[in-house]
């Protein structure tokens, strides 16, 4: 298993979360688009917001710690309106897929979930994203349904904690 790094994207990191947001392939399972810069800076002001408002929920940079590396993005994301729900949702760029870097991510944001007063943990995923799917059902979550999601094909799968 990879050791990982996480550390909450702050004000002088944009161009590591644009590095993933403007990637095709990493965007065409999440929005089928890349992200142009401007529709990405106000994106990143929003991250930063919410970075900055809950001390142990956020968006973070992971880097590989043998090798220093950027790998992607990993994220912990508090439901306002359920709290006892949160969202974990990962990018990963490409030269790193398929080397297990998207199942440590998820592990290490459900053993961070379960550090807070969360109940249940939500991913969602295009349904075409079989990779997604896999690593997440093996860290013990199961699909809840199956719909459209701001006008993308989605699947919302849920993990009680």
């Amino acid at each position: 298993m990879h050791q990982l790094i996480f550390m909450k994207f702050g004000a002088t990191d944009f161009d590591k979360y644009f590095q993933l947001v403007s990637n095709e392939q990493v965007m065409a399972q999440i929005t089928e688009r890349a992200i142009p810069l401007e529709e990405a800076q106000v994106n990143y002001q929003k991250l930063l917001e919410r970075n900055e408002k809950y001390e142990q929920y956020g968006s973070y940079k992971v880097y590989d710690s043998m090798t220093g590396e950027f790998i992607g993005l990993g994220h912990l994301t508090l439901n306002e309106n359920k709290i006892e729900e949160a969202e974990i949702g990962y990018m990963i760029l490409p030269k790193y897929w398929g080397k297990g870097y998207g199942s440590t991510i998820a592990k290490q944001l459900i053993e961070s979930a379960k550090q807070t007063n969360l109940n249940i943990l939500k991913a969602i995923i295009d349904p075409k994203n079989i990779p997604s799917r896999k690593i997440l059902i093996k860290q013990g979550f199961s699909s809840e349904k199956v719909c459209e999601i701001d006008g993308l094909p989605g699947e919302i799968l849920a993990r009680f904690l």
